[in-house]
């Protein structure tokens, strides 16, 4: 393989702290890092407008990251959305099954997700796939776990006769770990960017700030938010 293959890295993008996180952490790693998001009708679509601004403004928090942010891609893969029918695609409230998983727990998404990456690596001559899932702190999503992401790996090897590699930067620390991790990556600057211009948020509420960001500040991915930035103060 080429060096450029070598040095490449694809990041799931979702306009989310997570995945700003891990676009930080790419950037400061390979030589060519590109994006791409998925518009799978969720009802928190405003993630994907956030997307260009994070973009835009993350590239020149360092010098080398300037020229190594790429190209942006983003794939429509709605038919996920309308399989789907949980809390995460349809307007209705926030509970949790009988399995113990909230219904905003969209089967297969992460799966998808990846599937569609590799393609697109595959194409793009690119090696490393970066997502932000994590079993430390989580909802409890089956395909955010260590075992399913490296089963994955080697089956998306095994299909497409390549040796991509699976990168998971925040699989084993906490959401307050994660705001650490982003004021190493960069600084000040890059906490300020993802308060202002991310989102998580499952019901999409780009009216309420807080002074972690904008969200309901009830919904699950709210919560694990508020209190990774909660504990990380404190710990400061």
């Amino acid at each position: 393989m080429t060096s450029d293959f070598e040095n490449s890295a694809l990041v799931l993008f979702s306009g989310g702290q997570d995945s700003t996180t891990c676009l930080a952490w790419a950037l400061d790693r390979y030589k060519r890092v590109e994006t791409v998001g998925f518009d799978y009708g969720q009802r928190h679509a405003v993630e994907l407008d956030c997307r260009t601004t994070i973009r835009s403004n993350i590239a020149p928090l360092k010098e080398e990251w300037k020229d190594r942010l790429g190209e942006d891609h983003v794939l429509d893969i709605k038919v996920l959305g309308e399989i789907g029918e949980t809390a995460m695609t349809r307007d209705v409230e926030i509970t949790y099954e009988e399995t113990g998983l909230p219904n905003t727990f969209v089967p297969g998404r992460n799966l998808i997700f990846f599937n569609f990456a590799a393609a697109l690596a595959y194409r793009r001559g690119i090696k490393h796939l970066v997502g932000g899932m994590c079993e430390t702190d989580y909802s409890g999503y089956p395909d955010c776990r260590d075992d399913t992401l490296k089963s994955l790996q080697a089956t998306l090897n095994l299909g497409m006769e390549m040796r991509f590699v699976v990168h998971t930067p925040l699989m084993w620390i906490d959401k307050a770990e994660t705001w650490k991790m982003a004021e190493e990556l960069g600084g000040g600057p890059l906490i300020s960017l993802i308060i202002e211009e991310t989102h998580t948020c499952y019901i999409g509420d780009r009216k309420t700030k807080s002074e972690w960001g904008y969200g309901c500040g009830d919904c699950p991915a709210c919560q694990l938010r508020k209190n990774g930035w909660n504990a990380w103060n404190n710990s400061s």
